[in-house]
């Protein structure tokens, strides 16, 4: 008991026995000691100063999680709750439709459709395969980006009467509030402005006439080798266009929708230029359809009485001065022999217009007074030649009716020559034209002497209608008038000589290319022709050189068709 107690208060030693295998216990005798694995390490505690570091930096991450709660919830609180509410709320763009375009008896030429794409906005269509594309235009749709935003939020307009007519026919989109939860699900909305769709328009233009103009066109093409063609028919007297067809041209639903990248590829290769509105920007040599207007100012400048005969042998010769042994001489189509003005418009005699336009000393003696360059210019700008007829489409081009001032400035210099102005007296030379040109100024000699501006909108009357007086003796144009319906009852243009209306015509065929081996075929004219209310004009383009009546050849389908199914027009 008493060595127990002694035991329990002894003092114990600071120092731990060791037992001699820890004295002999190393790395060195321990081969397999594994140091990577700590064996034989002693143990350490954390340093004080890890602590303090470590403490350090928590510290600061708390701070600055506090400045930042603080700036979100105090400093910027009500910035970021407006966000949250306008996250909560979005107003969304009501697309308003735009509006419908027909065509003078009612039926659509454009309108809206329901988008398959499920997008916003109604998609728009187009009546195809009646030549009236490059009229109407098209249009590109609102786009949106990756994230279904819209970024662009109109239909933007391109080319035709969809530009021409934007204001009109786009709207005014509306505007729509609508409320969402947490998960993003609509739970309420609310129109705040609602959209207005776009106005209605109705064309002059009669969609069956149109496609008949169109597809005789085409027929007639793919049977003589024409490369192109336009065909315009228009009141006289209010200016409507009821028809205005060009080939080749685009789609404007493939244009619209844009998805059909092979086809659109097509047509901006295609040489023929799919996207030109020929009536309106085409440049054409008209040829023998501007005799009707040199005729007009020889008699109003009594250069020659119209019953005056002149006798074509098939052609003239001009003196050389620099060389008498090769005189210049100038062609007829054909040997017409004696012709007064009437007969030389029916049978479209170039002899006859050489020596009324420039002018001709006869072997005999005998001179023929020439109307001159000068003269023929006033006259073809009187009939709105080589300026824009006013119609409401874009991109008209303006013409050329040439000059000296014109040669010398396109020529380098050179003086003008009498060749120069008899070939400009039978719409050779450099006179360049546009369809619709040549529609206005034929029906001017229709309605005697109104030049009136095309319209392709259908009007309600004709207060509205634009127009300037040429002036002309009516007596004078009436001259014309007689010698354009012997053209078609016993001239060049018999082909349009129909049992069923009077038409009066003059038909045209200018060579073109530097080999001359294609050919520009015309025809202009009017119907019905004791009292006119329909003139005329049709371009073919780049046909073969045998091929110099292919324009009347395609009216008269037309006719035909007018005969039986709108007669209306011929009365």
């Amino acid at each position: 008991m008493l060595q127990s107690l002694k035991n329990i208060f002894k003092k114990k030693s600071p120092y731990k026995d060791i037992d001699p295998d820890e004295i002999f216990l190393d790395s060195q005798n321990l081969p397999d000691f594994n140091v990577d694995q700590f064996e034989g390490r002693i143990e350490k505690p954390i340093s004080v100063k890890t602590f303090v570091i470590l403490g350090f930096v928590l510290a600061c991450i708390g701070i600055t999680c506090l400045a930042r709660v603080w700036y979100l919830q105090v400093t910027s609180g009500s910035i970021y709750r407006t966000k949250s509410e306008t996250n909560r709320l979005k107003t969304v763009t009501l697309f308003a439709n735009r509006g419908v375009i027909s065509d003078r008896n009612g039926e659509q030429l454009a309108w809206n459709d329901i988008n398959p794409e499920g997008d916003d906005f109604t998609i728009r269509k187009y009546a195809s395969e009646i030549g009236l594309s490059t009229v109407l235009g098209y249009v590109k749709y609102p786009a949106k980006d990756k994230s279904g935003n819209y970024y662009e939020k109109n239909f933007i307009p391109v080319d035709g009467i969809e530009k021409n007519y934007n204001t009109q026919l786009s709207g005014e989109n509306g505007t729509r509030l609508t409320e969402t939860d947490v998960a993003g699900h609509i739970t309420s909305q609310s129109v705040l402005v609602p959209a207005q769709d776009g106005d209605n328009i109705t064309l002059s233009i009669d969609k069956n006439i149109q496609t008949k103009l169109y597809q005789s066109m085409i027929d007639y093409s793919q049977r003589a080798g024409y490369q192109g063609g336009s065909g315009v028919i228009m009141n006289v007297y209010t200016g409507e266009l009821i028809a205005m067809a060009n080939f080749p041209e685009y789609d404007s639903n493939v244009m619209a929708d844009g998805s059909d990248s092979e086809k659109i590829q097509g047509y901006l290769s295609n040489k023929n230029n799919p996207f030109l509105n020929r009536a309106v920007a085409g440049l054409y040599t008209p040829g023998s359809i501007m005799k009707p207007y040199v005729a007009i100012g020889a008699l109003t400048e009594h250069t020659i009485d119209p019953t005056k005969i002149i006798v074509s042998t098939g052609s003239i010769s001009v003196p050389n001065p620099y060389d008498p042994s090769h005189p210049s001489i100038f062609k007829d189509w054909k040997i017409l022999g004696p012709v007064d003005m009437r007969r030389a418009l029916a049978m479209s005699s170039d002899v006859y217009f050489y020596e009324v336009g420039g002018g001709f000393q006869n072997p005999g003696g005998s001179y023929q007074q020439g109307l001159g360059i000068t003269n023929i210019e006033k006259y073809e700008r009187l009939f709105g030649f080589g300026a824009k007829t006013g119609v409401a489409v874009p991109g008209e081009a303006i013409g050329v009716t040439p000059d000296p001032t014109w040669k010398l400035t396109n020529f380098n210099g050179e003086a003008w020559r009498i060749g120069d102005t008899y070939h400009t007296a039978i719409g050779q030379y450099g006179v360049q034209i546009t369809p619709l040109q040549a529609v206005r100024a034929v029906a001017a000699i229709a309605n005697s002497g109104n030049l009136v501006t095309p319209q392709l909108l259908h009007a309600t009357s004709t207060d509205a209608v634009v127009f300037q007086q040429t002036g002309i003796d009516p007596s004078y144009l009436q001259i014309v008038k007689e010698g354009m319906r012997m053209a078609v009852t016993a001239g060049t243009v018999q082909s349009l000589n129909v049992s069923y209306v009077q038409v009066s015509a003059k038909s045209g065929t200018a060579q073109i290319g530097v080999s001359k081996d294609s050919v520009n075929s015309w025809v202009i004219g009017f119907f019905p022709s004791d009292h006119p209310r329909y003139a005329f004009a049709l371009v073919m383009e780049r046909g073969p050189a045998t091929e110099t009546l292919g324009a009347s050849l395609v009216m008269r389908p037309v006719f035909d068709y007018m005969n039986i199914n709108e007669p209306q027009y011929f009365k």
